[in-house]
């Protein structure tokens, strides 16, 4: 019988390939395989590999760190003179080109279909920070933009992380107790103070928290206020050791312009 089903799953699945062929994830072309981009997108796509900031991810000039040790002293310029409440940061891509085009097509072109590929290519670049017995939470949305958007693309995300790695996903662990303006057109000063004080642990979750290690997930980070305040806020409750994973890490040649809101 196991092998009639999956004999049948096969044949659907070949069906439905032929109506509905695979598109790229970013601009539609045909691809040989779902999830893939085409050679174009591809292209226009930057991977964050080894070379990159170990606390907020981004990538950094020079050679692939050959040990443990290498990949820990590997700190950019903005992480040496900012105090980063939370422990280790990894991200998938670069915020600009194909990266920033999955990110607002999943964010704020109604795309929650790009949240499970998407969010494997996140569990990927998270992997070095993931723990047994660690708590996935997503950066939340205030209700109001909740409303508006209809999903939290940050809680997509989380949940196929958590999923990879086998990991416990807490969609409604962090709350914001305030609705922020939109984060773009300010400076990074400003950045912190809009969203300071803005999160917390939702009282039913506090037991949840303590002493646990934490992966915090968002799409996109560009001055890291947004996850500075949700790490603190874990902090506060008692939480373990928070370490951040975003899929789009924004280089100070690309932060954000006007209505992207990537925090």
């Amino acid at each position: 019988m196991g092998l009639i089903l999956r004999g049948l799953a096969a044949a659907m699945k070949g069906a439905l390939g032929a109506v509905f062929p695979p598109q790229c994830l970013s601009c539609g072309e045909g691809v040989a395989a779902d999830g893939a981009l085409c050679p174009a997108c591809w292209r226009e796509a930057e991977f964050i590999g080894a070379s990159a900031c170990a606390r907020c991810g981004v990538p950094v000039p020079g050679d692939a760190p050959q040990s443990e040790d290498e990949a820990a002293a590997l700190v950019c310029d903005d992480c040496l003179m900012r105090d980063r409440p939370w422990r280790h940061g990894r991200a998938a891509l670069v915020y600009g080109g194909t990266g920033r085009a999955l990110v607002l097509a999943l964010k704020h072109g109604d795309r929650p279909d790009l949240a499970p590929p998407l969010g494997r290519w996140l569990a990927a670049a998270a992997a070095p920070l993931v723990r047994p017995g660690m708590l996935v939470v997503p950066v939340p949305l205030h209700p109001r933009r909740m409303l508006r958007r209809k999903y939290n693309q940050a809680a997509l995300l989380a949940a196929q992380v958590a999923r990879t790695h086998g990991l416990t996903h807490r969609p409604a662990l962090l709350q914001r107790t305030r609705h922020t303006e939109m984060q773009d057109h300010r400076g990074v000063a400003d950045r912190f103070a809009n969203v300071a004080g803005a999160l917390r642990v939702a009282p039913r979750h506090t037991a949840a928290v303590l002493g646990r290690a934490v992966l915090l997930v968002d799409d996109v980070m560009a001055s890291g206020a947004t996850a500075a305040a949700a790490a603190e806020a874990l902090i506060a409750a008692g939480s373990g050791p928070v370490s951040v994973a975003v899929l789009a890490r924004a280089q100070r040649k690309d932060r954000p312009s006007a209505g992207d809101d990537p925090e």
